[in-house]
C-alpha cells in the first residue's frame, strides 16, 4: 500500500515490524523486554495506531530483530515514510481553494484508550442520532467538569465516532478560554467559514455578518462542531452557528448555567476500576496483575484524573523494567516535597514534575520554552527557533513531550499544551532559566516567526515583475498558503513584538511581502493590522517611500475588504501626497488605481489613465498592465467594447510571457484577465473566440486552484453555452458553478446560477426541475433576508 506521493504509507511499516518479530520467534512483550521500549508501544506500531514511531524507538527495535544491513536500511526507511509530513496535495481538478480549508478546523486525532466514559460517551449519541433523525434541531451539549477530567478527549472521541451521521464535516475550535489569549469570535467564526471552504478574502469583516454567513452555511448541512475549552457563555453565544440538522459540542471547566436550552454532562474523576483499566491498557495487563497494590496506589496519587494517569502511565510505558512500585514511591515524595503549594492541583502537579524532571535535558528545554508560543498550536520549525535543534530532532523532540503526555498532538504534524500544562510550562520556564536566556529565546522565535512569514508571502504571492525574497523552507505555494493560514496567530504576535520593540525594516518588510497574499487568504482585520503596523513604522522612520505604499495597501484594505469607500479616497489621497512628495511615479500610480475604486465611471476614466502614464513613465510593466486591464474594465462599463478589446489583448499577451519567472499569480491574473475579456467579446459579437478564452481561464484557475475564478468562469461560459444553443454543455457548467459557490458561501452568486439553470429547464420542457431550481433561490433569498448577510 503507498500513498498518492507512492511513498510506503504507515501499514507498510506496521506489517514490517511484526513480520521481522514472528520471523525472530519473539512476542511483543521479549521484543520490548530485551528493546526496552513499552509492550504498548510495539503494539500501537503494528496496529497501526502509532502512525510517527520515534526514531529512538525504531533502532532499538532494529537492533534486536536479527536484522541483515540491507534489511536494516529497509527497515528505518520504512519507519520514515511513515512519519506524517505536512505535504502539499496535488492540484485539484474540480478546484480548490488555494489552500486547502482542512488545514483549520481539524479534528485532534482519536483517543484510543479512552476509559470510563461510556455514559458519556452514550449520551452523546444518543442526542446525535436524534438530531440526525430530525427529532431534535440544532442540538448544543456542554461537557462541563474540573481540569484534567478528559472532556476534549471526551468530545474528539465522540466526534470520530459520530462521522457518519454528520457527513457534512467535522469542525473543531479551540476557544483557549483558560489561557492568557481566549480565541476572539471574529476569529473563531473566519476558522468556521474557512474550514466549510470560504475563501479568505470572501470572508466578511464583521463578527455578525461572519456568524450569519456561518448560519446560512450551516442551514441545510449535517455538520458537528466541537467548541473545546470555553471560558464562558459570552465566548460562545456567538458561536452557536449551527443549523438544525447541526450538534454543537462545548467543553468548559464551567456549565455555563446562562446558555439556554442547552443540554448537559457533568464529568468528574473516574472511578477507581475505571481507572486502573486505563493504567492497564498504557502499561500491560501483566505489570498491573504482577503489582495490583501498587496500581491502585498509583490511580490514587493521580486523583483518578485522566490527565495524570497518562502521564503516569506512559512514563512507565517507555521504562518496561521499572515496578510500578518505584513510580508510586516516587509519587509519594513528589507529593509531600509539593505540599506546600496551595495553587492548582496538587496531584496535577506532582505528576507534571516528576514527568518534567525525567525527561531528557533537551526535551524538557523544548518544554518549558514552547510557553512562549502565544499561539495555540505549534510545529517543529518553532522548536528549531527557541532551542537551535535541527528539524529532525526538533521532530523527535515533539514526539518525546507527546510521547510522556505532556504535549497532544495536534492536526497535520502540530501539537498544543493542555491548558494546565501550559501553565506548568511557563513556571518551569521563569524557575529555571535566567531572563536573559529566556529573552534570548523569544527574540528568536519572533524573528523566525516574522522571517518566514515574509518569505512565504514575498517568495510565492506576487507576480514575477514584484521583488521575490527567498523561502527555502517552503516547496511551493501551496505549502506556504498553508504555513501563513496555520501559524497566523503566531506571526501576527511577533510582528506585535517587533514593532513594540521598534524593529521597523522588519514590519515593514513583513508588510510590503503580504500585499499579494492578502488578495487570497488572511482575514480583512489581520490586514488592517499588518499595513497599520506597516504604516506606523514608515512613518517612525520618515520613510515616505513606505508610508505611501502602505497608505495605498490600507487603500485597497478599506475598499475590498470593510466597503468603506470614503475611508479608502482619504487613505489614497494620503497616499498620493507622500508619493509626490518624494517624486515616487510608481505609489503616485497606484494612489490613483485606488482612487479610481471609489469614482463615478467617468472619474474612473481619467484617474486610470493617469496612472496608466505614471507607471509607464516608472518603467513599472506589472503596474502598467494592471492599470490597463483596469482601464479595460472601465471601458467595457462605459459601452466602449473595442476600446476594452485593446486593452484586455495587450493585456494577456504580456501576462502570457511575464519578465522573469511565471508565478501563480502571474496565472491567476492572467485568468481573470481572459475571463473579462470573454465577456467583452461576447459583447462584442465574437462567441467563439469568448468560448476558447473561457476554456483557457478555466484551466488556469484550476492549475493555481484559484476556486472563485473557476466558478466564475463556468458561470460565465455557461451562460455563453446557453446563448448559442448549447444546453446540455450550459447545464454542466452551470450546475459545477452552482456547487462551487455553494462551497464557498456565495448566495447571491447561487441565486444567479439557479436562475440560469430553471431557464433551461424551462427550454427542455422541463417544469419539475425548472420549480425545483426556483424554489431553491427562493430559499435562498429568504435565509439571506434573514441572516441579513446579503
Amino acid at each position: 500500500m503507498s500513498t498518492a506521493s507512492g511513498e510506503p504509507s504507515p501499514e507498510v511499516f506496521s506489517t514490517l515490524l511484526r513480520t521481522h518479530r514472528e520471523r525472530a520467534r519473539l512476542t511483543q512483550e521479549e521484543l520490548a523486554e530485551r528493546a526496552g521500549v513499552s509492550v504498548r508501544a510495539i503494539s500501537d506500531i503494528e496496529r497501526g495506531v502509532a502512525r510517527s514511531p520515534q526514531r529512538r524507538t525504531v533502532t532499538a527495535l532494529a537492533g534486536h530483530l536479527s536484522l541483515s544491513e540491507v534489511e536494516v536500511v529497509e527497515f528505518l526507511a520504512s519507519a520514515r515514510s511513515a512519519r506524517p509530513r505536512v505535504v502539499p496535495p496535488p492540484p485539484a481538478t474540480t478546484g480548490a481553494p488555494v489552500f486547502s480549508p482542512a488545514v483549520v478546523g481539524v479534528l485532534p486525532p482519536a483517543i484510543d484508550d479512552l476509559a470510563g466514559r461510556a455514559e458519556e460517551l452514550a449520551q452523546v449519541r444518543e442526542l446525535a442520532e436524534a438530531v440526525a433523525a430530525g427529532g431534535r434541531a440544532g442540538q448544543v451539549l456542554v461537557l462541563s467538569g474540573p481540569p484534567g477530567t478528559g472532556k476534549t478527549a471526551v468530545a474528539t472521541s465522540a466526534a470520530h465516532a459520530l462521522g457518519e451521521l454528520f457527513p457534512d464535516g467535522q469542525i473543531f475550535l479551540r476557544l483557549r478560554g483558560m489561557s492568557d489569549g481566549p480565541g476572539t469570535p471574529a476569529d473563531l467564526l473566519h476558522v468556521v467559514l474557512r474550514s466549510m471552504g470560504v475563501d479568505g478574502v470572501r470572508v466578511p469583516a464583521e463578527v455578525e455578518q461572519r456568524a450569519n454567513l456561518c448560519r446560512l452555511l450551516l442551514r441545510d448541512r449535517r455538520a458537528l462542531i466541537v467548541l473545546d475549552d470555553a471560558a464562558d457563555e459570552a465566548q460562545v453565544r456567538p458561536l452557536l452557528v449551527g443549523g438544525r440538522r447541526c450538534l454543537t459540542l462545548v467543553t468548559s471547566r464551567q456549565m455555563l448555567v446562562g446558555l439556554a436550552g442547552v443540554r448537559r454532562a457533568a464529568l468528574d474523576v473516574l472511578g477507581r476500576a475505571a481507572a486502573v483499566r486505563l493504567v492497564t491498557t498504557i502499561v500491560g495487563a501483566d505489570r498491573v496483575a504482577d503489582e495490583p497494590g501498587a496500581a491502585a496506589e498509583l490511580v490514587e496519587l493521580c486523583g483518578r484524573l485522566p490527565l495524570a494517569l497518562r502521564i503516569a502511565g506512559n512514563r512507565l510505558a517507555s521504562r518496561p523494567r521499572w515496578p510500578i512500585g518505584r513510580l508510586v514511591g516516587q509519587l509519594r515524595d513528589q507529593g509531600r516535597r509539593l505540599s506546600a503549594l496551595t495553587a492548582g492541583d496538587l496531584r496535577l502537579r506532582g505528576v507534571f514534575d516528576l514527568s518534567y524532571r525525567q525527561l531528557s535535558e533537551r526535551a524538557a528545554t523544548a518544554f518549558r520554552r514552547l510557553a512562549l508560543v502565544p499561539g495555540a498550536d505549534f510545529a517543529a520549525g518553532g522548536v528549531v527557533a527557541l532551542t537551535g535543534a535541527t528539524p529532525d530532532e526538533a521532530d523527535d523532540l515533539l514526539e518525546e513531550l507527546a510521547d510522556a503526555s505532556l504535549l497532544q498532538p495536534s492536526a497535520e504534524g502540530r501539537y498544543q499544551f493542555h491548558d494546565l500544562l501550559r501553565v506548568f510550562a511557563a513556571e518551569c520556564l521563569a524557575r529555571d532559566e535566567p531572563p536573559g536566556v529566556v529573552a534570548e529565546a523569544g527574540g528568536r522565535l519572533t524573528a523566525w516567526l516574522v522571517g518566514a512569514a515574509t518569505g512565504a508571502a514575498g517568495g510565492y504571492f506576487r507576480p514575477s515583475g514584484a521583488p521575490r525574497v527567498p523561502c527555502p523552507e517552503l516547496a511551493d505555494h501551496v505549502a506556504a498558503a498553508r504555513w501563513l493560514e496555520v501559524e497566523r496567530v503566531n506571526w501576527l504576535a511577533a510582528l506585535r513584538a517587533t514593532s513594540a520593540r521598534g524593529g521597523h525594516e522588519e514590519v515593514i518588510a513583513l508588510a510590503r511581502a503580504m500585499h499579494w497574499y492578502s488578495e487570497i487568504g488572511g482575514t480583512a482585520a489581520t490586514w488592517h493590522e499588518v499595513f497599520s503596523l506597516g504604516l506606523e513604522s514608515a512613518l517612525a522612520l520618515g520613510d515616505r517611500h513606505a508610508e505611501a505604499t502602505l497608505r495605498n495597501f490600507l487603500s485597497w484594505t478599506e475598499f475590498t475588504l470593510f466597503d468603506r469607500p470614503v475611508a479608502a479616497a482619504e487613505m489614497a489621497r494620503a497616499a498620493r501626497v507622500a508619493a509626490e512628495a518624494v517624486g515616487d511615479l510608481r505609489e503616485q500610480a497606484w494612489s490613483r488605481v485606488y482612487l479610481a475604486n471609489s469614482a463615478p465611471d467617468a472619474d474612473q476614466a481619467w484617474l486610470l489613465d493617469e496612472a496608466v502614464d505614471l507607471f509607464d513613465r516608472a518603467a513599472d510593466p506589472l503596474g502598467l498592465h494592471l492599470a490597463r486591464m483596469f482601464r479595460g474594465g472601465n471601458r467595457h462599463r462605459r459601452g466602449d467594447f473595442h476600446g476594452a478589446a485593446e486593452e484586455y489583448a495587450t493585456c494577456v499577451a504580456y501576462f502570457a510571457h511575464p519578465t522573469g519567472e511565471s508565478t501563480p499569480v502571474d496565472s491567476t491574473l492572467r485568468g481573470y484577465l481572459l475571463w473579462r475579456s470573454a465577456q467583452n467579446l461576447a459583447a462584442l459579437g465574437s462567441p467563439e473566440p469568448a468560448l476558447a478564452q473561457c476554456a483557457e481561464a478555466l484551466s488556469l484557475f484550476r492549475a493555481t486552484t484559484a476556486v472563485m475564478g473557476e466558478a466564475t468562469v463556468l458561470q460565465t461560459w455557461g451562460s455563453l453555452s446557453r446563448g448559442l444553443g448549447d444546453l446540455d454543455g450550459a447545464r454542466t457548467r452551470l450546475a459545477a458553478a452552482l456547487d462551487l459557490f455553494g462551497r464557498m458561501g456565495q448566495p447571491l452568486r447561487q441565486i444567479e446560477t439557479l436562475g440560469e439553470l430553471a431557464g433551461i429547464a424551462d427550454e427542455t420542457g422541463d417544469p419539475d426541475t425548472a420549480r425545483a431550481h426556483r424554489e431553491h433561490a427562493s430559499g435562498l433569498r429568504a435565509a439571506l433576508a434573514e441572516t441579513n448577510c446579503g
